[in-house]
């Protein structure tokens, strides 16, 4: 019995020792037979040209918005259609009518003496030698030459007189102070309102004061029926006359003052 225990114990460790060995042996062979792979060739270097890079393209400019589109109201009227006026054309003044002076009257240097009727102005109106013009004269002195009867030539009729005279009421104080007379052709317009204007002396009676004063009292005083065209339509007309300044009897110049008696 004991014989065999022994040979089990020695069996199994002599079995033991097998295996190990076997595993070192197994375990050398695999390490010794190990292959070590080597490491793959490197590519050899390649030199390779790199263009630059382009620069970003500039930004886009934004787009604006677009416009607001406004719709016109529908069913709005049009606006209202213009209205031609005529423009008024008024016909410009004829130019006035010039009736010709009446030829000169021969006057004596010096006044003869008469009564008040035929020397100086009467208060009756005399015949006048005027231009042209119809009615009574308005002159001063023996016959006043005036605004007369006369033949007018010319288109149309020419101015009336109606009223308006100067007498030797009229006289100015210092013409008459120093016994100034003497007879002056005057000329001026007839208005279409009948009223005297532009006086102006063509003669002079050689006494500044008389002058003045018969211009003056011709548009004061002086009022026609206007000259008319020859379609009736009253227009000026420019008359010429004379008038005298004579001193009546009745009111002589004054006499100078002469030395004071002793």
């Amino acid at each position: 019995m004991r014989i065999d225990v022994a040979t089990r114990r020695d069996r199994l460790t002599a079995a033991v020792a097998v295996a190990a060995l076997e595993a070192v042996l197994g375990y050398a062979l695999i390490t010794g037979l190990h292959v070590v792979r080597g490491l793959p060739a490197a590519d050899p270097l390649q030199v390779i040209g790199l263009a630059p890079t382009p620069p970003p393209p500039p930004p886009k400019k934004p787009k604006p918005p677009p416009k607001p589109r406004t719709r016109s109201p529908e069913g709005a009227a049009s606006p209202p259609n213009l209205k031609a006026t005529p423009t008024e054309i008024v016909r410009p003044p004829p130019p006035p009518i010039l009736f010709p002076p009446p030829p000169p009257v021969a006057a004596a240097p010096i006044a003869g003496p008469g009564a008040a009727p035929s020397a100086g102005a009467a208060p009756v109106p005399g015949p006048g030698t005027g231009a042209g013009g119809e009615g009574n004269g308005t002159g001063s002195g023996a016959g006043g030459n005036g605004t007369g009867s006369g033949g007018g030539r010319g288109r149309g009729k020419p101015p009336k007189h109606l009223h308006g005279r100067i007498t030797n009421d009229d006289y100015p104080p210092a013409a008459k102070a120093a016994g100034a007379q003497g007879g002056l052709w005057v000329r001026y317009t007839v208005l279409t309102s009948g009223r005297a204007t532009n006086c102006r002396i063509l003669r002079s009676s050689g006494t500044a004061s008389l002058d003045q004063t018969t211009c003056r009292l011709i548009v004061e005083r002086f009022v026609f029926r206007p000259a008319k065209d020859e379609r009736g339509q009253p227009v000026q007309a420019d008359l010429v006359e004379e008038h005298e300044w004579i001193m009546d009897e009745k009111n002589p110049p004054p006499e100078p003052d002469g030395p004071d008696p002793d």
